[in-house]
């Protein structure tokens, strides 16, 4: 995700939860021996019994340390940011309860999702000395404007939500990815149209952001021939009434909508507004309770998300202290965030004290989280890259199963 910002200052106080001990055969989906792309038919996924959590063995040792999330914290349309602040705070909550003896410091530095203000704030993170890891930053193309200063001062970052492909090719040695890229879920959201959504015919609409422009292009890529028109809308616009004159002409079976949920919900409503029927599938940047609210009554119809995140809220244990925390289940990346954090803590409760052994215990760290097996290839992108499908029903947005 790219350029946003977000609506509030989030301070989270969780409570320190005992881990779940439940089998990791419940993860794997279950193949409904459907149309290839069909969601599957599987169980709601679990911790895995040998899940990282940040409590760990509470003999964790360290001193004077600190993490950053670097990101958007305030604004109007950073909820995706916010979220996995608050699974990082709660990560940090539980660790330090757990280990008496390892107090690890959570700092925030807000860069409200501009690719412009970022590298001042990421300056800023980088000369401060405590400061061995960063959760963060949430947005492709933030991330792609400190890509260079972090590399360049070794000071490890691992994002939980920076989907665009290209954040990886830059040779950077401090970028790390916590899901999969839109190179996965490009291909994966063709696959559900085509696939259990039964669409032939499908118009690409992608926004003017970094991340928009690169997931509509993987989709259409992808759908081939199936992609039977395309257009362009604005950060920021609020009338789509030219856009959706031309989908309306088109007659697709679906529209995918490449972008932020603060544009794809008031696009949604104008769609049915016009009447214009077709299944709305939008990616992870739009999967937020906000889009509901601007969609308003398109929200109840044949909406889709697909996200490289998997649904937080049946981790029994997390949804329950995360819940307690914030008065709400968990958001699109939460979960992410906590996972990402967890990772860092890993390596500080070994008592590593320099961001050059942080970096390194990342480079070389193989280990189950809640989300999925966190291991990395050189360039910083994980081997086990899930993708999830999402539907609004009555009025909330829930898990449709892993696409398969």
């Amino acid at each position: 995700m790219e350029e946003c910002v977000s609506r509030a200052i989030i301070t989270g106080v969780a409570a320190l939860v005992t881990a779940a001990s439940v089998t990791l055969g419940a993860c794997a989906a279950r193949d409904s021996g459907s149309s290839a792309g069909a969601i599957s038919e599987a169980a709601a996924p679990q911790a895995a019994a040998n899940a990282a959590t940040p409590a760990g063995d509470g003999k964790g040792k360290c001193s004077k340390v600190s993490l950053a999330y670097v990101g958007t914290i305030n604004g109007n349309s950073a909820a995706l940011g916010v979220n996995t602040l608050k699974g990082a705070e709660l990560a940090i909550k539980q660790h330090n309860q757990a280990n008496p003896d390892c107090q690890v410091t959570l700092k925030h530095f807000d860069t409200e999702g501009k690719p412009d203000k970022a590298p001042g704030v990421v300056t800023q993170v980088i000369n401060t000395p405590d400061i061995l890891g960063v959760v963060g930053l949430p947005f492709s193309g933030e991330s792609k404007a400190v890509g260079d200063l972090f590399n360049n001062a070794g000071l490890a970052q691992i994002s939980g939500s920076a989907t665009n492909p290209a954040l990886s090719t830059h040779g950077w040695k401090t970028f790390f990815r916590g899901m999969g890229n839109d190179s996965v879920q490009g291909p994966a959201a063709a696959k559900l149209l085509t696939g259990s959504l039964k669409a032939s015919k499908v118009c690409v609409i992608e926004d003017d952001s970094e991340y928009g422009t690169g997931l509509a292009s993987q989709v259409t890529q992808a759908l081939g021939a199936k992609a039977t028109c395309s257009d362009k809308v604005k950060t920021g616009q609020t009338d789509f009434s030219a856009v959706v004159n031309k989908v309306q002409s088109a007659n697709p079976d679906a529209i995918f909508y490449a972008g932020y949920y603060q544009e794809a919900g008031p696009f949604a409503q104008q769609l049915n507004d016009k009447g214009v029927n077709a299944k709305f599938v939008a990616p992870d940047g739009s999967m937020d309770e906000e889009f509901i609210k601007n969609a308003g009554l398109a929200a109840t119809g044949n909406v889709y998300f697909t996200c490289p995140c998997v649904p937080g809220d049946t981790f029994k244990d997390f949804n329950a202290a995360y819940t307690s925390a914030e008065g709400q289940a968990p958001g699109t990346y939460s979960t992410e965030g906590y996972d990402v954090t967890t990772v860092f803590l890993k390596g500080l409760d070994k008592g590593l004290k320099d961001r050059a052994s942080l970096l390194d215990f990342v480079k070389n760290y193989d280990g189950q989280g809640l989300t999925k097996h966190y291991k990395w290839n050189a360039q910083g992108e994980l081997f086990d890259t899930p993708v999830w499908s999402y539907k609004v029903q009555n009025g909330k947005i829930v898990s449709a199963g892993k696409i398969g």
